[in-house]
């Protein structure tokens, strides 16, 4: 049971529930409980069957598969006012979760239980459009995911993360092994293509981080 006080601060957080019939925010507050995500914890695993959806209202959880090799690949992170989409498909269509989602950074969520998710997908108007909108937003993330994966060589893929990266913190906290997790490649790979642009003098390589040195150098390795 949601209080007034925790709703109010729910709502700062989903739009959604300002545009709530007084119906809806009554089964909200009845139905949903919020929880706290530490960094480090899986939220779902994969297979794990799905009782419950995370609304997060702070941290980031980032949602990744596992291939026959070991190696990973990030598929998106949704965080403040968002929710994994995965969870909301494998709600709907009553299936097992197919990925893994593991906090990154420590949250809070409001947890609202799947058979209660379903039943507002099914009879309130405001709610399916919010479901519908999420999915299509993350939709074409992926896409534009599967558009690197296919069609960007990977020094291009490391040169544009580096980029992206950079332009929050620099040098970057992060390892080879995190970036090829997020690239969905190997170390060694990763290793050889950081040799390479700090023989060219584009980044700097430390132990744990890389430093961009030469941001338009890099650019210029990011076209196709």
């Amino acid at each position: 049971m949601i209080n007034e006080e925790n709703y109010n601060r729910i709502a700062r957080a989903l739009p959604i529930l300002r545009r709530a019939d007084p119906q809806l925010a009554r089964e909200f507050r009845q139905a949903a409980s919020i929880v706290r995500l530490p960094a480090g914890s899986d939220v779902f695993a994969e297979g794990d069957q799905v009782d419950s959806i995370a609304l997060l209202l702070a941290g980031v959880v980032r949602v990744y598969k596992i291939g026959e090799t070991g190696r990973e690949i990030t598929l998106y992170r949704f965080g403040l006012g968002e929710s994994c989409v995965l969870t909301a498909s494998a709600i709907l269509n009553q299936k097992t979760f197919p990925a893994i989602a593991t906090v990154e950074q420590d949250g809070e969520a409001v947890m609202i239980p799947a058979e209660t998710f379903r039943s507002w997908v099914h009879r309130d108007d405001l709610w399916r459009e919010f479901v519908f909108d999420m999915l299509a937003q993350r939709l074409a993330s992926v896409m534009e995911i599967l558009d690197q994966v296919a069609f960007h060589r990977m020094d291009a893929r490391v040169a544009s993360l580096l980029l992206t990266r950079s332009r929050v913190q620099n040098p970057i906290r992060i390892t080879h092994q995190e970036i090829a997790a997020e690239l969905g490649s190997s170390r060694e790979v990763i290793s050889r293509l950081l040799e390479d642009f700090a023989s060219r003098r584009l980044v700097r390589v430390g132990r744990g981080e890389v430093e961009v040195v030469d941001a338009a150098g890099l650019e210029a390795r990011t076209a196709v």
